[in-house]
């Protein structure tokens, strides 16, 4: 597999949650209280989901929404 995406939306209390549905059924879903966290946890569930040789080569992440970065 070249390429997986996952969808990002933000949750009522501001955490980040980002899901990928398999075309075979399952998936993965996580969450990370900030961008650099969300990443990191994304990369570690693609890491545990995927057989050795079958992780794809990148991980994308589609905000569903844009985000807001400050009120100013």
């Amino acid at each position: 597999m070249e390429e997986i995406v996952f969808q990002v939306e933000g949750d009522e209390s501001g955490v980040l949650v980002s899901s990928w549905d398999s075309r075979g059924g399952g998936g993965i879903t996580t969450e990370g209280e900030d961008l650099r966290e969300l990443q990191e946890r994304v990369t570690d569930a693609v890491r545990c989901h995927f057989d050795a040789g079958e992780t794809p080569r990148r991980i994308r992440l589609h905000f569903v929404a844009d985000p807001v970065l400050a009120d100013v």
